[in-house]
């Protein structure tokens, strides 16, 4: 009984207490609801002041680099330069840390920044200002502008690091690789060309860190932080060869010097795998300085009436219809056609009866009026130039390309179709086209992107060969390879493509000349200015190893795009050892190279026989070695073997390659630079002891 009441007494208690603590708890609920405060602190700050934090982490830009590994567009260090004004950085130091000089600051700077002197001291000389940029001039600086400045030692200066896109070869494929440039965030981004159109490869996945904060900005002690890794962005290797391309950029620059023109387009690209091995267009840019003027890629971006280049494909389609009769003639000069418009040939008065194969040497719209009426019509004319490519986009990876127009609808149309009038192409389009002449009847598609590789170096694309197709027989390839050797070689006074005949070099083509509308009148200008000259053609004949495309807008002389071609293809017969001095194939041994490390030297000798040797140092035994096992070789490349020696001779390395001679550098630990293209000319050391970081710069010629 007892017991009974004291448990009462205590379930009493606690439901007072209950009820008070509810009670209380009601009004600090109320409370709180009307003054958002506890203990002084307000709810609503100390919410915010808890606030997370997302911190970009930007992915490092992928770089572009030729068929060979040499740089293309690469990131590099870039500094913005700003100048301390506030007096109070200087204070209780024995150093100013801040520009008390400004007119003496101003007279050295100007002598480095592209600004006036007057520019300089104007913006120093702001009252009440911390620090000061230098607008334009002071931004995107080298390392060597850097360095330039900071010998000047004036107070005050320092410099803010970034990175920046940078084309080591200025102008060099430019309108290939376009540029990418720093957005508002220092982000690089592809503006234009390959830089645009492969932005999201070369640009990788950007990541992040989060966390919480307090009011002043700092992470909150014990609270979680996240973080999720940029994935760099990939490499990107070309099928061009720095090599070949020089050579197609030497050219148009003396084209550009010696004669007028609107515009020029080269491009080389390998006949057996469609690999584009050089691509240049005069007027050009530097994409350092983005100093563009055309907008347009002409290889695929611009589409135009390509001219009597077109009659190659106009004498296929007759050869591959099987009613080709080359040896039957006609009577060349004029044709009037049924709408009462009168075609002639470039002379007017025509070349008299010659045979069909006469009358593509000698370039005569007759004879293609006379092929499309006696051989074949406009449906197979159609298809047959569509069955080519024409009129489709090629789809190599290069920016903005059009597919250009075939479609003809009346007979006049089908007979300018026929040489090249009234139908718009690409240059790339005939690369396609020509590569069927150069492998018997198989057509290949051209291509730009050799591999790509991610940060961890695996390959996750591989541009390769690929056949679009036989759009010939091997007896058409056969015999236009026959006629535009002709075109070429002859002598005979009509054919129209000795300006490219190249000595002890079997080239073949075929050459255009389309005429441009005059906008106002809508008519075809008639006179040899305002036109468009092309020439399309492969060497060697019997087997051709490359094919080439080459056009110039309003020149007045086809000598405009003669003259480079001719000097292409003697650099590229010199490059790639495609002929000997008496014109006859010569025969190119390829070696396949195996592992020497660690093997004596004299056996290397015995097996390696066959294969020229550059031997750097007097050890017995090979501890490196380029290129390595595996690699295959021509007779034209070297392997380059380090032994164990106690010391090293600069090796002369005059005409070895630019990939060769920076391997020499990398072996010895050599800080090398190179001027110029091509293969080594000159050399800062040669046959001299260095040692390890020694400086030697090359110039390339």
């Amino acid at each position: 009984m007892k017991k009974s009441k004291i448990s009462n007494k205590l379930i009493n208690l606690f439901i007072v207490i209950a009820l008070f603590c509810f009670l209380y708890l009601v009004y600090r609920v109320a409370y709180l609801g009307l003054s958002k405060e506890v203990d002084g602190v307000n709810l609503k700050e100390f919410a915010d002041s808890r606030s997370v934090v997302s911190k970009k982490i930007y992915a490092k830009r992928g770089n572009v680099y030729d068929s060979n590994g040499e740089s293309l567009a690469i990131n590099v260090s870039s500094y913005t330069l700003i100048a301390y004004l506030d007096e109070s950085r200087s204070k209780g130091e024995d150093t100013l840390y801040h520009v008390k000089d400004k007119k003496g600051t101003a007279k050295k700077l100007a002598t480095v920044l592209k600004m006036k002197e007057s520019e300089i001291y104007d913006i120093l000389n702001q009252d009440d200002m911390y620090q000061v940029e230098f607008g334009e001039a002071g931004k995107g600086l080298t390392e060597l502008e850097k360095e330039k400045i900071e010998k000047l030692n004036l107070p005050g200066l320092d410099f803010v690091a970034d990175e920046k896109r940078y084309y080591p070869n200025g102008d060099f494929a430019s309108y290939t690789l376009g540029y990418a440039k720093n957005d508002d965030d220092g982000k690089i981004n592809g503006e234009f060309g390959m830089e645009q159109l492969l932005n999201d490869v070369l640009s990788g996945t950007d990541g992040y860190t989060t966390y919480q904060k307090d009011l002043n900005g700092y992470k909150i002690p014990g609270t979680k932080e996240v973080t999720v890794n940029a994935i760099n962005g990939n490499d990107v290797y070309l099928t061009i060869d720095s090599n070949v391309q020089f050579f197609l950029e030497q050219a148009a620059n003396k084209a550009e010097e010696k004669y007028d023109f609107d515009w020029l387009t080269l491009v080389v690209a390998d006949a057996k795998t469609g690999k584009i091995l050089g691509s240049t267009q005069r007027p050009s840019f530097d994409p350092n300085k983005k100093n563009i003027k055309n907008w347009i890629d002409i290889t695929v971006g611009e589409a135009y009436e390509p001219g009597s280049i077109m009659k190659t494909y106009t004498y296929m389609a007759a050869m591959e219809a099987g009613t080709y009769r080359g040896d039957s003639k006609f009577k060349s000069g004029r044709y009037k056609a049924e709408d009462g418009t009168v075609i002639s040939d470039w002379n007017s008065t025509g070349f008299g009866n010659i045979t069909y194969d006469q009358g593509y040497q000698a370039s005569s719209n007759v004879g293609i009026i006379n092929i499309i009426n006696n051989f074949i019509n406009k449906k197979i004319l159609e298809d047959y130039f569509a069955k080519l490519g024409f009129g489709e986009k090629t789809g190599i990876t290069l920016s903005s390309e059009v597919s250009g127009k075939i479609n003809f609808k009346y007979q006049t149309e089908v007979y300018n179709a026929g040489f090249g009038q009234g139908i718009t192409t690409t240059p790339m389009q005939h690369i396609q086209a020509l590569t069927s002449i150069a492998n018997d009847g198989i057509m290949l598609k051209p291509y730009i992107i050799d591999k790509v590789v991610d940060e961890s170096g695996k390959v996750v694309y591989k541009g390769e060969r690929t056949e679009a197709g036989r759009v010939a027989s091997k007896k058409t390839a056969l015999k236009m390879r026959e006629l535009m050797y002709k075109t070429v070689n002859s002598n005979w006074y009509a054919a129209t493509g000795s300006e490219y005949r190249v000595k002890n070099s079997s080239v073949i083509g075929k050459t255009g000349t389309a005429q441009l509308v005059n906008s106002r009148t809508g008519n075809y200008y008639n006179d040899d200015y305002n036109v468009i000259k092309s020439f399309v053609g492969m060497w060697p004949k019997n087997d051709p190893k490359v094919v080439i495309y080459a056009s110039v807008k309003r020149s007045g002389t086809s000598k405009a795009i003669s003259k480079p071609v001719t000097e292409i293809v003697k650099n590229m017969n010199k490059y790639l050892n495609i002929f000997d001095d008496d014109g006859k194939e010569k025969t190119v041994k390829n070696h396949v190279i195996d592992n020497y490390l660690n093997t004596e030297l004299s056996t290397v000798k015995s097996e390696a026989k066959y294969i020229k040797k550059l031997i750097i140092g007097n050890g017995s035994k090979v501890v490196n070695q380029y290129p390595s096992k595996g690699t295959i070789i021509d007779s034209n490349e070297s392997l380059i073997l380090l032994t164990n020696s106690s010391n090293y001779k600069m090796p002369n390395l005059k005409g070895y390659s630019k990939l060769e001679a920076n391997e020499v550098c990398n072996m010895l630990g050599l800080k090398c630079t190179f001027k110029g293209y091509g293969y080594v000319n000159n050399q800062s050391i040669s046959n001299k002891v260095v040692k390890e970081n020694d400086k030697v710069s090359f110039v390339l010629k």
